[in-house]
């Protein structure tokens, strides 16, 4: 089976690049030999690590490979993650909702068929945006989507033509292997009770939110004698706001931050060694759940409260724009005093996401053939 992936790949975001990792290598378990063609920003690198062909993804460049990649396809596999929203600006022919559309609409001219693969949809407040969705998205053949919400909003978008059936996030199907690189990197004693901490920028909340991070973060230090380490998911940005919050601190000096050229199978690892996870950023809180870590939510979209309902983590996390450092403080301090009771609530959750992660590529082959290995 031939298939093209079109996404957030090659630009450096760790989620969307563990989003592919997650991917290739369930396709490649679940099917005889398929022969994968991705779409990246960065096409050498992501043939490199993933042993596929890879073709520029934008426009002013290697436009004629995208068409005969998408002419040799049997299908299209559109995401995973959050692609169709239009929370950049959408005008016209331009921004990622576009985008990722008129990959669609090409796929469509050219013969192959195609699948919104576990997917977040939303938001869409643009006008041009919804009748884009309208428009193209219902070209779609099949949809998976990660969450309830996701269906639910794409329906009231006018997008019913294609079946959607909920499924999980692809990254709950992710196939790590063991790799301590990031954690080597810290040069550290053993006896460190690590938490792993994973801001991301936001617009209208960002100072707020920085300001109660660090507070939280010292009172952590002090009570329970953690380490916080910063875990930069989409460098510099996360970078950026990891040093804005060690600046805001008293005890900056007992926090660590990680270098920005791990693999997201090097972060996961590194997550899996802390005693919990305080994220705004959704594929860190997913690589928490993945290992067992509690974890604390700052959610800033709905995929993320999404997530941390499903996981069982929701009453102990908050809104970005609705929470105060005291009682982020009062949470925190207890995932870290009932991490085990916590760990016995998580398990079964995640062991379900993780099925229904894998459900997407069987339904691929229910719907679109492929033989199976």
């Amino acid at each position: 089976m031939k298939i093209v992936l079109s996404g957030f790949y090659g630009l450096g975001n760790t989620g969307d690049e563990a989003i592919l990792k997650a991917i290739v290598d369930n396709l490649r378990s679940e099917l005889n030999n398929p022969e994968i063609t991705v779409f990246s920003l960065s096409p050498e690198q992501t043939a490199k690590e993933h042993g596929v062909k890879s073709v520029y993804r934008g426009w002013r460049l290697q436009n004629k490979e995208k068409v005969k990649a998408l002419r040799n396809a049997d299908l299209l596999i559109s995401g995973g993650g959050g692609l169709l929203q239009d929370t950049y600006p959408t005008k016209f022919l331009f921004g990622p909702l576009p985008y990722y559309l008129l990959i669609v609409f090409l796929a469509k001219l050219c013969g192959a068929k195609v699948m919104f693969f576990s997917q977040g949809i939303g938001p869409v407040t643009s006008t041009w945006g919804k009748i884009l969705m309208k428009v193209f998205a219902n070209m779609a053949n099949f949809v998976t989507v990660r969450d309830q919400y996701s269906k639910e909003y794409l329906h009231s978008l006018g997008v019913k033509r294609p079946e959607t059936v909920v499924t999980a996030d692809i990254v709950f199907a992710f196939q790590g292997t063991e790799d301590t690189s990031a954690y080597d990197s810290l040069d550290l004693t053993g006896n460190e009770k690590l938490i792993a901490v994973a801001p991301r920028p936001w617009f209208e909340h960002e100072d707020e939110y920085i300001a109660k991070m660090a507070w939280v973060l010292d009172e952590l230090i002090e009570q329970r004698n953690v380490m916080p380490v910063f875990v930069p998911m989409e460098p510099p940005y996360d970078t950026n706001v990891s040093i804005k919050i060690q600046a805001k601190m008293k005890h900056a000096q007992s926090t660590k931050l990680l270098g920005e050229n791990f693999s997201p199978n090097q972060f996961y690892n590194f997550i899996g060694q802390t005693e919990m996870t305080l994220a705004l950023r959704l594929h860190a809180l997913i690589f928490a759940a993945l290992s067992n870590v509690p974890h604390i939510g700052l959610s800033y979209d709905r995929k993320v409260e999404s997530f941390l309902k499903r996981s069982g983590m929701w009453k102990h996390s908050f809104p970005l724009e609705n929470f105060s450092k005291e009682e982020l403080l009062g949470q925190a301090i207890y995932a870290l005093d009932s991490k085990d009771e916590l760990k016995d609530m998580m398990k079964p959750n995640v062991n379900l996401l993780r099925q229904e992660a894998k459900r997407n590529v069987t339904l691929l082959q229910e719907k679109f053939g492929g033989s199976a290995k």
